[in-house]
């Protein structure tokens, strides 16, 4: 216990998001966020001077997550661009940390992060006609470099075309990928994350079977549904232990935005069993099993905090069936009471809106097991037309208290 109390003091002193009780059971608040960076790519992790990710960088350092997962940060990994023969995959987040995110030295104040990312289905080929044109486009042309001002480049209709045969919409492999940064000073379980990316769609009981509407037949044939994958990125439970021996599992995912599709509502019937999922990870339901092939959800007593862009708003916008109120916030584990909202009020956009579009899509869901300390949307003051916000999302952030384990 005396060493437990030792790196507790250390992590008080370090970071104002990491601190503890005094007592004999210790427990620690730890900061958890999630910022989608709208389509972040190898070619600009790579430069240094990015002037687009050197203010996403900024944002990051001003708001001292101890956990923040990244959404539309590019997977590398083989077929990728930039991608060579023998690189390590999945090495995009650490590049950001390093080019972005590092320390200059001991004593300056800045978290250090460990980076986690994992294969995801966007840009994936599927080998399928996966949107019903009439053509299974199997080749994605090189994308063009970010504009400027560091905006990604507009897609293209050829991109388009290959994208929407893909597991998940991406127009090159690993396109819209996810990472998760920790501060070093807590433990990513790397052998004990599982991850959700090839479970098949039709897994789920009661899945939302895209239909044509004209003849109620599937918009995919049968051997397209029996392959046919339900995350479009991935999902992932990445657990993270804290100097106090709790372990609090991230609960990460992108679910595809319920538009871009037609009448068969294929975008929006999966972005709801995407959303879902997670209700269904929490109540262990019989069809959950992982990419080892091992089954079942979450343990009952586990800490949890759900992250991600879920792209789906509780009161507005165009979600099939309200699947956040309807699976996550009625959830009997989740604490929906925790609404993060912005004291910086923007014209046109609610306290709870976390998108440049006027939606909350972005989520900190956590456990009814800890303790919510405070939260928010974290909007920079207004910048002049040229220097807009560097993403269409705002960060959300939640602070959390852990308890320590309870005793043997």
């Amino acid at each position: 216990m005396a060493e437990i109390r030792a790196v507790l003091v250390v992590l008080l002193g370090l970071a104002g998001a990491c601190r503890c009780d005094a007592q004999a059971a210790p427990s620690v608040d730890v900061r958890f966020a999630t910022f989608n960076v709208e389509d972040v790519r190898r070619s600009d992790i790579e430069d240094p001077s990015h002037p687009r990710l050197r203010r996403i960088a900024s944002i990051i350092r001003d708001l001292r997550p101890n956990v923040i997962l990244l959404n539309e940060i590019a997977y590398d990994g083989a077929g990728s661009p930039g991608f060579k023969d023998g690189d390590e995959p999945g090495q995009n987040a650490a590049r950001f940390v390093a080019n972005f995110l590092a320390a200059d030295g001991p004593d300056d104040g800045l978290i250090r992060y460990r980076a986690f990312m994992a294969p995801v289905n966007t840009g994936m080929f599927s080998g399928h006609d996966l949107d019903n044109d009439g053509r299974t486009v199997s080749t994605f042309p090189m994308p063009e470099p970010a504009r400027a001002d560091g905006a990604p480049a507009r897609q293209t209709a050829d991109q388009r075309a290959y994208g929407n045969d893909c597991w998940g919409f991406g127009t090159f492999p690993g396109q819209y990928g996810m990472a998760v940064l920790v501060d070093e000073r807590l433990e990513i379980l790397v052998d004990k994350v599982r991850t959700f990316r090839l479970l098949p769609w039709d897994y789920v009981p009661g899945a939302f079977v895209p239909r044509v509407p004209e003849t109620n037949e599937p918009w995919y044939n049968k051997e397209e549904w029996a392959a046919f994958r339900l995350s479009s990125k991935s999902h992932w439970d990445v657990p993270i232990r804290l100097p106090n021996g709790a372990v609090v599992h991230a609960l990460c995912s992108h679910p595809t935005p319920p538009a871009f599709d037609g009448p068969e509502m294929r975008n929006k019937k999966r972005n709801h069993d995407e959303i879902r999922f997670w209700a269904d990870y929490l109540d262990n339901a019989a069809y959950v099993v992982d990419d080892t092939s091992t089954p079942g959800g979450l343990e009952p007593e586990a800490h949890f905090v759900i992250l991600g862009d879920l792209n789906a708003d509780p009161v507005d916008g165009d979600s099939f069936k309200n699947p956040i109120q309807r699976n996550l916030l009625s959830n009997p584990r989740v604490n929906a009471n925790v609404v993060p909202a912005s004291d910086l009020m923007i014209e046109g956009l609610d306290p709870t809106d976390t998108s440049m579009f006027r939606l909350r899509v972005d989520y900190v869901l956590p456990s009814k097991t800890v303790q919510s300390l405070g939260s928010g949307v974290w909007r920079a003051n207004p910048q002049p037309r040229e220097r807009p916000f560097p993403s269409d999302h705002f960060p959300v952030w939640v602070d959390v208290r852990v308890p320590a384990p309870r005793g043997p």
